[in-house]
């Protein structure tokens, strides 16, 4: 692999219209990197795990209830993920703001671009909940299992709300992570799981004095543990003398209307590339549904096991974010192509060995999901686990490319490229990946695995051409300085 990463470089360099030092041809120069980006990447990889260990707890504890509650959580947290991706792809836009700022010494700044985006954040937040709470109707009309969406409205109401604080929370989080202070949101995603394995434990199996709520239990558990999140983090960051500064002076009368607008332009195309890849997957939930309960289950399980590794990416994006906007900001253009260069690389090699351990084990991991000891489920634990293992190896190839897609974004966000990253993502996802899913998984034998085929190809071209954006304007701006 590094044989064909070098190659790779030494084709490019006699391709680009300038000469690069000499340096950028060693695999050393890239490797070099890779210490500090895990430095700042491996709080917010932490941190990404302990949002998405919310959900497998809560996939765990309830999948010992039933196949009928672990497919209601399921097709519930669809459309919780739908809202959540607006929310988080919006907050992004502070980051390279935030990271350009810094990089300027200009702490005014800063604050100003804290205090509207946290704003926006907290509109939206509400926003978001009103319009996932007026949405359950949708479940009917995409013919999903009666049983399964009774159970799942009163999760959702439940759950909706907590997107009010946890998307206040990244408002917080990005503008940490544009002063390169990623570590202070791990530290309240861990005392947030801690919270919520409480509650989901006494209120799912009605422990001590709490009551037996099963599903919405999860639900409620969810709600408190979010809500004590952001608490904890405003506190951290408020109380810590490098932050406090920035707390300062917020008023409403300061809000001005072009920083609202510059937050909206760079948030807006963001949230919608978060939106077309969670509905896509969201899509590949509803269309396991509608093969039965069975295959629903097993694709959630599937895919809780692949967002796992995916939050490995996504901190790594993250640090492409917050690395290219500050080089950006000091105008070392040169500089920023080593730095998102490596971070691709680091990518590649992490997704790979991910790609590796889904191979080795693609018929034990489905166990960890399900209670074998209960006979009345057996029959279908073992058709949900041999369809789980086949949906295992599929994503073990596509671990790959949704590594490199996404490391990408995060460097073009950085620099604050998103509009045609926006379209790039539509066709990738809705134009390739969702017709391949459709046809596969309702018109042939393949079904699930179809299906996840289809995410393949999507992921796929995503990658592709979101690399050849970013390679472009890199060269331009080296050219060009």
């Amino acid at each position: 692999m590094f044989s064909l990463w070098k190659l790779w470089l030494n084709y490019n360099h006699r391709q680009l219209p300038f000469k690069y030092p000499q340096p950028i041809l060693k695999l050393a120069t890239y490797t070099k990197e890779f210490s500090y980006n895990i430095k700042l990447a491996y709080p917010v990889i932490l941190g990404m795990l302990g949002h998405t260990l919310i959900g497998i707890v809560d996939n765990f504890m309830v999948g010992n209830l039933g196949s009928t509650e672990l497919a209601a959580v399921s097709l519930g947290n669809s459309f919780i993920f739908i809202a959540l991706s607006l929310g988080i792809g919006f907050s992004t836009a502070i980051t390279p703001l935030i990271s350009e700022a810094d990089a300027e010494k200009d702490d005014k700044k800063i604050r100003t671009t804290f205090h509207h985006g946290l704003l926006l954040c907290a509109v939206l937040g509400v926003a978001l909940f009103i319009v996932t709470v007026l949405s359950k109707p949708i479940m009917y009309l995409m013919h999903q299992p009666k049983i399964v969406a009774d159970m799942a409205a009163p999760y959702i109401d439940w759950v909706a709300f907590s997107l009010i604080p946890v998307i206040i929370y990244q408002g917080y989080k990005q503008f940490a992570d544009g002063l390169s202070e990623t570590k202070y949101s791990m530290y309240a995603i861990f005392m947030a799981n801690v919270v919520h394995v409480f509650f989901n434990y006494v209120l799912i199996y009605g422990v001590w004095i709490f009551p037996k709520m099963g599903v919405l239990g999860a639900a409620l558990g969810t709600v408190i543990s979010r809500i004590m999140m952001v608490i904890f983090l405003h506190l951290l960051l408020r109380h810590n003398e490098k932050f406090r500064k920035y707390f300062k002076n917020f008023s409403f009368r300061e809000i001005k209307k072009s920083m609202l607008r510059k937050i909206i332009d760079l948030g807006l195309p963001s949230a919608m590339q978060m939106l077309f890849e969670v509905t896509l997957f969201t899509a590949a939930i509803w269309l396991s549904g509608s093969l039965g309960k069975n295959n629903q289950a097993a694709n959630q399980i599937a895919l809780t096991l692949a967002s796992s590794t995916f939050m490995v990416a996504m901190g790594l994006s993250v640090t492409a974010m917050i690395r290219v906007s500050h080089s950006k900001g000091m105008a070392d253009f040169k500089n920023m192509i080593i730095v998102a260069r490596s971070i691709f690389l680091l990518a590649i090699i992490l997704e790979t060995i991910f790609g590796i351990v889904f191979v080795a084990f693609h018929n034990y991991l489905p166990h960890l999901f399900l209670n074998m000891s209960d006979s009345a489920q057996l029959l279908d634990n073992r058709e949900i686990i041999g369809i789980t293992a086949q949906l295992l190896l599929v994503a073990a190839v596509f671990q790959l490319s949704d590594g490199i897609q996404v490391v990408v974004l995060g460097a073009l966000r950085g620099l604050q490229d998103v509009k045609i990253p926006m379209y790039i993502t539509f066709v990738a996802y809705w134009l390739i990946g969702f017709p391949i899913s459709f046809y596969l998984g309702r018109y042939t034998e393949l079904k699930a695995v179809g299906i996840w085929i289809g995410l393949l190809a999507g992921l796929s071209a995503a990658a592709l051409f979101l690399y050849i954006r970013f390679a472009r304007i890199s060269k331009r701006l080296v050219t060009e300085n």
